[in-house]
């Protein structure tokens, strides 16, 4: 058995419209099964609601 240790932690890219990584953690959070590109679109698409709201 390896024992490498802990694998280290992954610096997280900024969001490329908002350039926040607040949104990139969002994203994270609301993608299921690696599906990214919809998870973005759900996220950005409620962005957009909320804007138009306020």
């Amino acid at each position: 058995m390896p024992r490498k240790g802990p694998a280290p932690r992954r610096e997280l890219v900024a969001d490329p419209i908002y350039r926040s990584v607040v949104v990139t953690q969002l994203i994270n959070k609301v993608m299921l099964h690696g599906k990214r590109s919809i998870a973005e679109k759900i996220v950005y698409d409620a962005m957009s609601i909320i804007a138009t709201k306020t």
